[in-house]
């Protein structure tokens, strides 16, 4: 597989996402053939751009267009109102019109704050996302959510706005630490409990982080996951239903991450998540400690963490302060079987039970 073309189709757009390696050089045409326009402002962060705008950017000029670059300083403390204020307004110094393109260049973050930005400007202009993490890759440059986070909670303000095309290169992978990449992959077992058996049981029983994974393998897994989120997207954009199954792990994941003031990357805290919300699955019944343990391996394998130690009342202030709250019931994303699960909505008190049965307990 040179390059697989993943078609999204949901209610307010339909748009091509194509997984492939040595793709970047030819991001210009994808997007020129996806959305047409005059002007392409580059979208990235201090750690990506020195590595990939030039060639972006090159290939843009190419296909026709002016170009703009637009950079922030890298790392999620940066996803805020004051950074989306300056790519607004960089956006404007490029005389963008609506019918140009955003550019979105690295790796969730970036593709939050890029995307976001897109739907304000002149209220809407088009953006396609060219994710250059595996986290972005699998998951965030696909589905059109969008956002920044408050000092409330991560997330917090955003939109839902489905990009143009997506150009998702896993050449770009080989830049990304060990570390990085690792993190990651906590995105990508979450797709196979949540959706498919069999892709769980290939990335469990050989790790994409191990040594050996070629390009082309590494290509397949990314558009299988692909895939499964095409599908949830399709058939539930807004999030009303289905789609709240992809926040399997991020309930109490979210709350980690944020009670770290986000050192822990994101991938990590949700890999630490669906062990947690597993436990206390089991714990009550809603799942079999098999299933629980065949989390908890995977996981362990990857050489991510399977628990935390914060303090139960940290872990619950942290996770009734996310978006997933509604009143008085949080809902949460919990295993049935390995590709199965289940949405429960529960009490402010059922959720102290879920902590307590599945955090601080492996």
């Amino acid at each position: 597989m040179s390059e697989k073309t993943i078609h999204v189709n949901t209610p307010s757009r339909a748009y091509d996402v194509h997984v492939g390696h040595g793709i970047l050089d030819g991001t210009g045409q994808l997007v020129r053939e996806a959305c047409g326009g005059g002007v392409a402002a580059v979208v990235s962060d201090s750690n990506v751009a020195p590595l990939y705008a030039d060639r972006v950017l090159a290939s843009l000029g190419a296909a026709g267009y002016r170009t703009a670059l637009l950079t922030f300083p890298a790392g999620e403390q940066n996803k805020r109102l004051g950074t989306l204020g300056t790519l607004l307004e960089g956006l404007a110094q490029a005389e963008l019109s609506r019918e140009d393109v955003v550019v979105a260049l690295g790796g969730g973050v970036t593709g939050d704050m890029a995307g976001l930005a897109a739907s304000m400007y002149l209220r809407g202009c088009q953006v396609a996302q060219v994710p250059t993490s595996l986290l972005a890759m699998v998951d965030s440059s696909v589905g059109g959510k969008t956002a920044v986070d408050l000092e409330a909670g991560k997330n917090l303000a955003g939109a839902f706005f489905q990009p143009s095309v997506v150009v998702a290169d896993v050449s770009c992978l080989r830049t990304l630490s060990h570390e990085l990449f690792t993190d990651s992959c906590g995105e990508v077992l979450k797709h196979g409990v949540i959706a498919d058996e069999d892709l769980f049981e290939r990335v469990a029983a050989r790790p994409i982080n191990a040594p050996g994974y070629s390009q082309e393998e590494l290509a397949e897994v990314i558009a299988r996951n692909v895939q499964i989120k095409r599908d949830v997207v399709d058939a539930d954009e807004r999030e009303r239903g289905l789609r709240q199954t992809l926040n399997f792990g991020h309930t109490l994941g979210h709350a980690i991450e944020a009670a770290s003031d986000f050192r822990l990357g994101h991938g990590t805290c949700v890999a630490t998540g669906m062990c947690c919300i597993a436990r206390a699955s089991a714990s009550l019944g809603w799942c079999t400690e098999e299933t629980c343990s065949r989390i908890e391996s995977a996981v362990r394998a990857y050489g991510l963490p399977t628990d935390t130690q914060l303090a139960h009342d940290v872990i619950f202030h942290y996770a009734t302060h996310d978006k997933k709250r509604h009143g008085s019931t949080v809902n949460v994303v919990v295993p049935c079987s390995i590709g199965s699960v289940q949405v429960r909505k529960v009490t402010l008190d059922q959720l102290r039970t879920i902590i307590d049965a599945g955090c601080g307990t492996a």
